[in-house]
């Protein structure tokens, strides 16, 4: 099994000295990962301490770098008590919002990323909550790419490719073969935590996302 690494809930004022010891362990073992932005964070619960100023120019100084850009969402609030698609919660900021509201939310977002030179076509949807009307709105904004599913691999499914998430990361490091990704949230790591990652990074597969993004998805159906 080959595994990626997905880091959620970057903020300008999230908890950078979590940030920064775990990106330090990245690099360590040479892994660039996909980073969740959130474009206009109103969400309390990810502010951790002071901004960090030049936060744009950070991110971008990622991308440039290597690292793969995800838009987080919006704003990273809970809205609705929905779990859309991906039953994985049963709150979320975009399932069970009209599609014209989600495409508002999308286009609003993803123009704040592009005013800052940062594109991407990836979407991380918050809770990892979304239906339908999520998927038409994303195509419509511009997006063709998702990180959440189930599988061992990226499936393509109603004009979306889909990059599979690790749900219970024990049982799938002990897979042999195929693709998933890591959801690591750097705001509430520990010790425990990072020798633990530290353990996966040492002896397992562990892939730069952008060559996850180059396997080419299969075809699913509903």
């Amino acid at each position: 099994m080959k595994i990626a690494v997905r880091l959620d809930d970057i903020t300008p004022a999230m908890d950078w000295e979590k940030f920064e010891i775990f990106r330090g362990l990245l690099e360590e073992y040479g892994i660039k990962p996909l980073i969740g932005v959130v474009p206009d964070n109103r969400d309390e619960n990810l502010n951790r301490g002071m901004e960090k100023e030049e936060f744009w120019q950070y991110v971008k100084g990622l991308q440039d770098n290597g690292w793969v850009v995800a838009l987080h969402g919006f704003r990273h609030v809970y809205t609705e008590k929905k779990g859309g698609m991906f039953p994985l919660n049963d709150f979320s900021e975009f399932a069970g919002v009209s599609c014209g509201r989600q495409r508002d939310m999308l286009e609003k977002g993803k123009k704040i990323l592009e005013s800052h030179g940062v594109y991407t076509d990836i979407f991380m949807a918050p809770a990892h909550s979304y239906d339908r009307n999520t998927l038409k709105a994303l195509k419509q904004a511009g997006f063709r790419k998702i990180t959440d599913g189930f599988g061992n691999r990226p499936y393509l499914w109603d004009g979306m490719v889909f990059y599979p998430i690790s749900f219970r990361l024990g049982s799938s490091l002990k897979k042999k073969h195929g693709f998933t990704t890591m959801v690591v949230h750097t705001n509430t790591i520990n010790e425990k935590d990072m020798e633990k990652y530290r353990r996966i990074f040492r002896e397992q597969k562990t892939i730069s996302y952008r060559e996850y993004l180059q396997e080419p998805p299969a075809g699913r159906s509903l």
